[in-house]
């Protein structure tokens, strides 16, 4: 349901926005895409590499707090979630902010849309990450 708490260590990043817990549940961040890298249809994204990089020296091996929205799996039985670092850095925004991740909110899942929206202008706007590299 919509503000479901749970905390939980991340065992594995797959990718910029993707990660898996330890109990398997792979969790797909809301709000926000990063650059493909797993996608065997289609050639590695620009800064896609970076963006995996970036999320794996934010989480992989520690303990964080995933939050749920309205929807709770996405098509590919994937958990969706916002996720929280233990000192409260919110891991979803952060990716946008600092500009390994553009904003993708899909309806219902819009809780947090207008930080999104705001993180992105000023992140595109400074030219930071992949704001700054790709066309």
């Amino acid at each position: 349901g919509q503000g479901e708490v749970s905390w939980h260590t991340i065992s594995r990043v797959i990718d910029g926005d993707t990660i898996e817990i330890e109990t398997g549940d792979r969790i797909r961040y809301i709000g926000m895409n990063t650059p493909e890298i797993v996608d065997p249809r289609q050639p590695v994204e620009c800064f896609g590499k970076e963006a995996l990089a970036y999320n794996r020296e934010l989480v992989e091996g520690k303990k964080v707090k995933l939050v749920s929205d309205i929807t709770d799996k996405d098509k590919y039985g994937r958990l969706l979630r916002y996720v929280y670092m233990e000192d409260g850095t919110f891991v979803n925004l952060k990716l946008v902010e600092d500009g390994y991740a553009n904003v993708m909110t899909i309806p219902p899942n819009v809780a947090h849309k207008t930080e999104f929206m705001a993180a992105q202008q000023e992140a595109r706007e400074a030219r930071r990450g992949l704001w700054g590299v790709c066309k």
